[in-house]
């Protein structure tokens, strides 16, 4: 465990939604998908499609955000968004769920802000409400709280983001509280063209789980004054993250 902690620590840094540029300093609406597969080290493949809004109003030093899925799994029943195994049995084929996912609300507030550099450091508490419809979610609440700092040096953008999240348990499910970390860094292309890439490294939330290690690359361009399309694609390297995915979300800053 401690060095499981000790590794995310070290090698923790990067969160793409803290370097964007000046973009993430406004209030902004996007709407999108995003799609994964994997056999979770598992028998089977379970494909997971997510359509969601997201939203984030910022006034001051403060920053309110909000997300509302809506989901398709189609799998044998045996795997949830986030990785996280059921303990009830697999089906006996292939079935698709769809309904509500689980509502996620996020508080942030920019504790040090640099503009000369563009040194930024925030700090944000999330809480996951248990909204999902049955097999779409755990019906629990989860809550995080995270640190993320980036500076821009000319073009590039590194960052770095360290955060704890508590799980809550269903029945049947022990679940484990799982300190994360994500590196990653944006480089400005052109006036409106981002790309970059994260890595996100977790530890496992359950005795029989597996931690997260995913790798995110990413591009971002400008479709007008403050419309951005940003693309991406995703490669697992645990039983505890998808084997691979993509998505696409449009992005409106006001």
């Amino acid at each position: 465990m401690k060095n499981n902690l000790l590794a995310i620590f070290l090698i923790a840094a990067l969160n793409s939604a803290a370097a964007w540029g000046a973009e993430d300093e406004k209030s902004n609406l996007s709407v999108g998908f995003k799609y994964s597969s994997g056999n979770y080290g598992l028998a089977s493949n379970t494909n997971i499609l997510i359509a969601q809004l997201e939203g984030m109003y910022r006034i001051g030093n403060w920053g309110f955000g909000f997300t509302i899925p809506h989901i398709w799994i189609t799998g044998r029943g045996v795997v949830l968004p986030g990785g996280i195994r059921s303990k009830a049995p697999p089906l006996p084929e292939s079935t698709t769920y769809f309904g509500l996912g689980d509502i996620e609300a996020a508080a942030t507030y920019n504790i040090f802000s640099h503009g000369e550099d563009g040194t930024r450091v925030d700090l944000t508490g999330k809480a996951k409400f248990g909204s999902a419809e049955k097999y779409l979610g755990t019906g629990e609440n989860d809550y995080a709280a995270q640190v993320s700092l980036r500076r821009q040096l000319d073009r590039f953008t590194p960052a770095f983001t360290l955060g704890y999240e508590t799980f809550g348990s269903p029945a049947g499910i022990k679940l484990n509280n799982a300190a994360y970390g994500i590196l990653g860094g944006d480089y400005r292309v052109a006036e409106q063209r981002h790309t970059g890439f994260d890595f996100l490294l977790a530890q496992k939330n359950s005795a029989d789980g597996t931690g997260r290690r995913e790798l995110t690359a990413y591009l971002s361009q400008g479709i007008g004054d403050d419309i951005y399309i940003r693309g991406y694609v995703l490669k697992g390297f645990s039983d505890g993250s998808p084997d691979g995915g993509f998505g696409v979300m449009c992005v409106s800053y006001y």
